[in-house]
């Protein structure tokens, strides 16, 4: 599982039996509205940087397949997943 770990009120994991999908990665980058995700040599990106400017949108978890993609709410210990 790739773990988000640079911010203080959110957290993503991306499952990995999903992270070296290529075609998923550009998906996520499109969909998400403040940039978290991006594809590095064909596999899912987390930009830390922004991982505190989600919106709790859900349109990430939308885009990929059940339980592949994990927002936590650090702030909380609650997350947002579709299984």
């Amino acid at each position: 599982m790739t773990v988000s770990s640079a911010a203080v009120f959110i957290g993503v994991e991306v499952d990995d039996s999903v992270a070296g999908d290529q075609e998923l990665a550009a998906k996520l980058e499109e969909v998400c509205p403040v940039d978290i995700f991006g594809v590095a040599e064909g596999r899912v990106e987390i930009v830390e940087e922004n991982l505190d400017e989600c919106v709790l949108c859900e349109l990430c978890i939308d885009a990929a397949p059940n339980g592949a993609v994990r927002v936590k709410k650090l702030y909380d210990g609650t997350e947002l997943v579709r299984e």
